[in-house]
């Protein structure tokens, strides 16, 4: 366990907040929203690939719906067969319904570690975790421009987060295949999904640090944009 916590330590929450604060020393004003917007941004291009393969494939899955409905037709009582069948279908497509999981899977530990940098990041003593080749600031002011203390809880980020959740999970949920059958029943959680998401979101944001929420609802707002120019660029095709 110690292990595993040294691994975390190092090669997620102090790398991420050394580049936190060298942000907020050199490229956000001393602004520690700006700096997280920033951050915000540097991970979700390193994770470009993956969230644009992740899009990609969903897309294909709408466009093979009638596909998939025939086999699932075809081989209604044989539920060996037809998975057999669906994954002759994804494979001779080159899709992986999978992989829109990948991205998720990467983001909680990224996620995890944000809480720490953000819940202790505005503390003095967090600030001996530095990298020697990173200045230490005098002081971390925990205002966003100027209003928002990002310190605290704050509801209009936890509603505004909410909403953001709400706007991408409406967009994938209409990429999303109707085929019938069990995949009838995915999309029938899908769109339950969407209006729970956007609730849990908001339940949990109302409880953290505004600076956690900003991230998330600056990621999803990144994310909405960036399936937005994938969804587009299929359509004109």
């Amino acid at each position: 366990m110690g292990s595993i916590t040294w691994l975390f330590n190092e090669f997620l929450y102090r790398p991420l907040f050394n580049g936190l604060i060298f942000l907020y020393n050199n490229f956000a004003w001393h602004d520690f929203g700006i700096a997280i917007i920033l951050l915000t941004i540097l991970i979700r291009l390193a994770l470009f690939p993956l969230n644009q393969k992740a899009i990609k494939s969903q897309k294909a899955l709408s466009e093979l719906a009638p596909q998939i409905k025939a086999v699932q037709g075809e081989h209604q009582g044989d539920k060996v067969k037809q998975s057999q069948a669906l994954m002759e279908l994804y494979k001779k497509n080159s899709i992986n319904p999978a992989s829109g999981c990948l991205p998720l899977l990467i983001q909680l530990p990224i996620l995890i570690a944000l809480y720490r940098v953000f819940w202790n990041g505005l503390k003095p003593e967090s600030l001996n975790v530095l990298y020697s080749f990173i200045s230490r600031p005098a002081q971390i002011n925990p205002m966003f421009l100027g209003w928002l203390d990002l310190a605290k809880s704050n509801y209009v980020m936890a509603i505004l987060a909410g909403v953001f959740t709400f706007w991408q999970s409406k967009m994938m949920t209409n990429i999303q295949p109707s085929a019938g059958g069990s995949s009838d029943m995915a999309t029938a959680m899908s769109k339950q999904m969407m209006y729970l998401m956007p609730i849990m979101t908001i339940f949990i944001a109302w409880r953290l640090p505004a600076g956690l929420t900003l991230y998330w609802a600056a990621v999803t707002l990144l994310g909405i944009g960036q399936q937005y120019l994938v969804m587009r660029k299929k359509n004109a095709k």
